[in-house]
């Protein structure tokens, strides 16, 4: 269940992702080194994508960790801003760091706290991205859904939980994130690409 796909995919996707982007680079060393979990270069190319094509006046990010996906979004913005959300103050003063050495401070926001009660305080939200506590995503989306922008487009990370909302639909984690799936599919327009750990990208239905 680690892998989604076959792990010679997993290999081939990467050997053409070659990244000459040096923060880039060291972010995913300091990963490895801490052992921190991230979206990966393929999920990272992903959000980059994205964000070129929506072209987002504001993405607000709860759950930021060191800001490597936030990186992704800020390398792919053009006139609009980043706001990284992490409840650690240490991890947000890590990603200053990145993002400083980049020359993307003037993109960004960086907040340290509880994701869902700052993320709150924003409106006509373009992107949302949720990578947060696992248990927290419901009621994230919840609570947030109101502040999207009318097109605002909502992007979660894990949501197939190491294949634990399939073959262990009892975990607890499972149980919280099979309800986010399905409610987003209910009442977005969703779509689930078993990209690393499962990456859910939903607009609200019109």
């Amino acid at each position: 269940m680690e892998f989604l796909i076959n792990p010679k995919f997993e290999d081939y996707l990467k050997s053409l992702s070659v990244e000459e982007d040096p923060v880039v680079l060291e972010m995913e060393k300091y990963a490895q080194e801490k052992d921190f979990p991230i979206i990966g270069r393929e999920g990272g190319r992903f959000l980059y994508l994205l964000t070129r094509l929506k072209n987002p006046g504001l993405v607000v990010e709860i759950g930021s960790g060191f800001g490597y996906s936030a990186y992704w979004f800020a390398k792919g913005v053009k006139k609009g801003k980043v706001v990284l959300i992490d409840y650690q103050q240490r991890n947000i003063q890590t990603a200053k760091k990145f993002f400083k050495k980049a020359g993307l401070l003037d993109k960004t926001e960086f907040r340290a706290g509880d994701g869902v009660e700052i993320g709150k305080e924003y409106s006509n939200i373009d992107i949302l991205f949720l990578d947060l506590e696992k248990v927290r995503y419901m009621e994230a989306i919840k609570t947030l859904e109101k502040n999207l922008s009318p097109d605002g487009m909502v992007i979660a990370d894990n949501v197939l939980f190491q294949g634990k909302v399939i073959f262990e639909p009892e975990n607890k984690k499972a149980k919280i994130l099979n309800r986010f799936n399905r409610y987003m599919f209910e009442n977005y327009f969703s779509i689930i690409l078993p990209i690393r750990d499962g990456i859910l990208i939903g607009i609200k239905k019109s």
